[in-house]
């Protein structure tokens, strides 16, 4: 999540009067999003508000602690007008956000002529039931989770059933999106390739490692090294019948995977350290799934399995082309909707918008520089 949608957000939140999660643009964003820190509408007695569908909006309900702490650096180092003139868009933008919020749920109320409060109840229950499957389904967690943040099931319900009529309103007034070209696929793929679709070498394998000093000799005439080699050599020649690798790491293997047969959490090869940097020249002529002859290197005698390897580079566009067009619709949608808020505002030309927006800019800022003192 953005920084910016979270500053919005949490003053969403505390002007709904009531928490939870973030609108819901998609149901996977919506499961992810963490409760609110506070809910309830601060006393209005002389703090410069704003009046918007009979709902009223406080400057302290915008200039949250997560968006003081945010400009609290900018606010250090530069005077009231300078902050003021870098700050300004990204507060602007999250009063828009809460404006527009207010009025589409107002708008939507008045289309839909209070039609759909069935629907809307089964909607909350579904949206209540996800909240409470993030906590494995257990009930009193989830509540207790609510509590925590001075929450009830009630003001819960109530927020979610503000936010499936915002995201209703907002749906019905998306334009039709047109179809991705390939062009533009591969237009963006190659802009964000290095940003989002970068590789680093890899290596994942399991390990059978024999520690020389830990070898049980059981003929006289073989020193441990020995040992180590000639079981290096029987267990090669079982793998080589078949055998299943990850049940002989496990009863065989001195090394710290052991227990998960063998296996190495992906490393990068310059990453591996003394005696397994080793490993590293061995996998450069392996495939997947070959296992190497035994490496002999610091009392120990490894025997290599190679799980996966990865180079260097970008993970090909016919891979991730469908991400791609995902992330396109995204954009598409999100600035459309963007877009439509800012629209909607405009024509309701809330009065004192910009005075308000300057006041909760000297609050950030002398919060910020008194809290830094």
């Amino acid at each position: 999540m953005n920084r910016l949608a979270f500053f919005a957000m949490t003053a969403l939140l505390l002007t709904a009067g009531c928490g939870g999660d973030k609108p819901r643009f998609s149901d996977e964003e919506m499961a992810r999003i963490p409760l609110p820190q506070r809910t309830d509408l601060p006393d209005i007695s002389g703090g410069y508000v704003l009046s918007v569908g009979g709902e009223t909006i406080s400057a302290d309900q915008i200039a949250v602690p997560a968006l003081v702490e945010e400009f609290r650096p900018l606010a250090e180092r530069t005077s009231f007008e300078q902050f003021k003139a870098e700050a300004a868009p990204q507060l602007e933008d999250v009063v828009v956000l809460v404006v527009s919020d207010i009025l589409l749920r107002r708008q939507a109320r008045k289309d839909t002529k209070g039609d759909i409060d069935e629907g809307l109840e089964k909607a909350t229950d579904a949206e209540v039931k996800r909240f409470v499957d993030r906590f494995r389904g257990d009930y009193a967690k989830a509540e207790q989770a609510l509590r925590e943040q001075g929450l009830d099931w009630k003001k819960f319900r109530e927020y979610q059933k503000k936010l499936i009529l915002s995201e209703y309103y907002r749906s019905t007034q998306r334009p039709e999106e047109r179809p991705v070209t390939y062009s533009e696929l591969k237009k963006r793929y190659e802009e964000h390739k290095e940003e989002h679709f970068a590789t680093e070498e890899m290596l994942t394998f399991r390990l059978i490692d024999i520690e020389a000093a830990r070898v049980k000799v059981t003929e006289p005439e073989l020193d441990r090294t020995e040992a180590a080699k000639r079981l290096a050599g029987e267990l090669l020649e079982r793998l080589k019948k078949g055998e299943d690798f990850a049940t002989l790491a496990k009863e065989y293997s001195h090394g710290h995977r052991a227990r998960e047969g063998g296996l190495w959490k992906p490393v990068r090869p310059d990453s591996l350290a003394q005696p397994y940097d080793i490993l590293a020249e061995g996998a450069k002529q392996m495939k997947a799934g070959q296992i190497c002859e035994p490496i002999e290197s610091g009392g120990h005698i490894f025997i290599m399995k190679l799980e996966a390897k990865q180079s260097d580079g970008y993970v090909p566009f016919e891979q991730v082309h469908n991400l791609v067009r995902e992330q396109i619709i995204h954009e598409r949608r999100r600035h459309a909707d963007n877009e439509f808020r800012r629209r909607l505002v405009e024509q309701a030309a809330i009065a004192d918008k910009e005075n308000f927006v300057e006041f909760c800019l000297k609050k950030i800022y002398l919060t910020a520089r008194e809290q830094s003192s």
